[in-house]
């Protein structure tokens, strides 16, 4: 693994550690196996019963949260933490089955937004129920309250 790969630097006068320490590595790949378990979780849950990918899930639910269900795809990349051509297709797939629409901006000939539409507001609704339940089975009920809520501190320290 490229963590154990070449000699750790040294902590010295003027200098700071680079390496992560074991402590940190371990805290690392706890948190990595964390998200990784659960995301594959709630994915298989959202396919096995909605029918739909987690990825299709998120732009959803960006759509529904965004101003007028509407945003430019490149803020859609950017809110999904997807490529842009990924999500150039992702959108092409829903448009095809009718959960979403594009359109050029009026004021910008080169941007196009995407737009949820009614029945892929209907399509997330009716898939919320399975993701909703798969967080609070997954994560939520997992931690008590404290741990909830040092968790979202603790996040929002990394969150760049």
């Amino acid at each position: 693994m490229e963590e154990t790969v070449g000699a750790p630097e040294r902590e010295g006068p003027g200098r700071r550690r680079v390496v992560p320490s074991p402590a940190e590595l371990a805290s690392w790949r706890s948190f990595l196996r964390a998200h990784a378990g659960i995301t594959k979780q709630l994915e298989s849950e959202l396919e096995d019963e909605q029918q739909i990918s987690l990825a299709t899930y998120d732009v959803l639910v960006q759509l529904a949260e965004a101003p007028g269900r509407r945003l430019r795809m490149t803020e859609l990349a950017d809110a999904v933490l997807l490529s842009r051509s990924g999500v150039t297709r992702l959108v092409d797939r829903l448009e095809r089955i009718g959960l979403v629409s594009r359109a050029k901006v009026a004021a910008d000939g080169r941007g196009v937004t995407a737009r949820l539409t009614d029945a892929g507001y209907e399509r997330l609704r009716i898939a919320a129920t399975t993701h909703l339940r798969g967080i609070r089975r997954h994560f939520a009920e997992r931690l008590d309250p404290d741990d909830l809520a040092d968790l979202e501190r603790i996040c929002r320290k990394l969150i760049p």
